[in-house]
């Protein structure tokens, strides 16, 4: 009788669920056992997948579909301009400026570490890159200041992954274009950054609080006035880096605020939309450009040091842009294949309402970051946790903004994927058991503030 039951059961599951679980298989196997790359996974899968369903004929479909999407080209674009901002270390005299102003405050040096990490992870879109950058100059300030060192390990290492969530992080990219396969058309690229930029906003402010509470517990004193950077001197020296936000930002303020009345007026509806695909492109052009001028080092940006430059880090480029391609295949494949309905009518099945639904898809999404890095999540899957959180009553554009937060947040800062909190132990020279059980309170309260966002309890910018 239970055997009969369980094949009744195994029976019920759709057959979209069995290519999921196939593919997690393979990505288990292929990447956690065998410890190959990534993209090499999600490759395998493809084909395996196209194979078992019969699909074969479609493949050329598939490959076009996701060659054919500017969101391709535009984190290309983004991931160049991140390299050349990391190697100038233009943000480095950014950070100066941060720890400058707000390091004479009782615990200053932790929320110079939670600002300066979301302004530079947002630019480089690296989290551990983020965290070996500015945590080389917040970890050692915090410890000096009283921060015990695991505690200065993960301020560093859940501040420096907020940059996955904060535009223009080229995470971002793949989740407008997981909203884009989910709605059958494209959203204006201002609107979809406002959205992200109010959600961004609370979990800033949940960890400044966090840094707050920590510092009442460990009695954490200010930095010492000697060891505090003048504020007239790196002003100086970083005001231009300043302006990067700006640059950056201006274009993406601009669409989502006069898209209608301005340029679509004077554009035509073409154009409006044509403007604002176009803006993911240019922009980080421009970004790079800036920094070429206001590096001070030029011989840092000529041309053949700029082509060594790019050329020494095709491997990290290569990677992520592969995994891009073949994620945006396999979602062409599983749109054909209906896997995110299928799976939106099995979970809608069990009745967990919203509330549970939203904890299911937190829940999965934390331990499927355990094993896969989180813009993988989003490419692969994001069409689907937007249908099936969607299909529980969330809003589908929340729900699409808040996927660079569930998976790629999530995933830097949990281990034992969780790069990010390794990279600050290292700097932080923090025993990795006291690490770890301080990590529990960061991923707690981030696994908390997404489900209250995801419910709609809070307003968010540009909802």
């Amino acid at each position: 009788m239970p055997f009969a039951w369980l094949t009744s059961s195994l029976a019920a599951i759709p057959m979209g669920i069995w290519y999921l679980i196939l593919l997690l298989a393979v990505i288990l196997v292929w990447f956690v056992l065998a410890k190959r790359p990534v993209y090499e996974a999600v490759a395998l899968g493809f084909v395996l997948l196209v194979l078992v369903s019969g699909k074969w004929d479609s493949i050329l479909t598939y490959i076009d579909g996701a060659l054919s999407t500017n969101l391709l080209y535009s984190m290309v674009a983004f991931v160049a301009m991140s390299i050349l901002l990391t190697k100038t270390k233009i943000v480095d005299s950014c950070i100066a400026v941060i720890l400058s102003l707000i390091g004479r405050v009782t615990g200053g040096a932790g929320y110079t570490a939670v600002v300066a990490s979301a302004f530079m992870g947002a630019l480089s879109g690296s989290g551990p890159g983020n965290v070996m950058a500015t945590g080389a100059i917040t970890i050692p300030a915090m410890k000096r200041s009283g921060f015990p060192a695991e505690l200065a390990a993960n301020i560093e290492s859940n501040a420096s992954y907020m940059g996955n969530m904060i535009p223009p992080s080229s995470n971002i990219v793949a989740a407008m274009g997981a909203y884009a396969a989910f709605a059958g058309t494209e959203i204006s690229t201002g609107s979809f950054w406002m959205v992200l930029w109010g959600i961004s906003f609370y979990f800033i402010a949940q960890r400044l609080l966090m840094v707050w509470a920590f510092c009442k517990y460990y009695k954490v004193k200010p930095i010492a006035k000697e060891e505090l950077p003048s504020l007239k001197a790196t002003f100086k020296a970083g005001w231009q880096g300043l302006l990067l936000p700006v640059i950056i930002l201006t274009p993406f303020i601009l669409d989502a605020v006069f898209k209608e009345t301005f340029f679509t007026a004077r554009l035509g509806a073409e154009g409006a939309k044509a403007f604002s695909s176009s803006v993911l492109l240019f922009v980080g052009g421009i970004a790079a450009i800036f920094t070429i001028l206001v590096t001070k080092d030029k011989k840092q940006v000529t041309i053949p040091k700029m082509a060594k430059m790019f050329s020494g880090s095709v491997k990290t480029i290569a990677p992520a842009i592969g995994v891009c391609v073949f994620g945006y295949m396999l979602g062409e494949l599983f749109a054909d294949l209906q896997v995110g309905q299928q799976m939106a009518t099995l979970i809608g099945s069990w009745h967990f309402g919203q509330l549970g639904t939203v904890l299911a898809v937190c829940a999965i999404t934390c331990f499927l970051g355990m094993v896969i890095p989180g813009s993988s999540l989003v490419v692969i899957f994001g069409t689907v946790f937007i249908e099936i959180l969607a299909g529980a009553g969330c809003n589908a554009l929340l729900s699409a903004a808040m996927l660079p937060c569930i998976c790629g947040v999530m995933c830097g800062i949990t281990p034992p994927l969780g790069l990010g909190m390794y990279a600050g132990m290292t700097l932080a020279e923090s025993d990795f058991n006291k690490t770890f059980k301080n990590n529990l309170w960061w991923v707690a309260a981030q696994f908390i503030l997404q489900v209250v966002i995801l419910m709609g309890w809070l307003p968010i910018m540009g909802l």
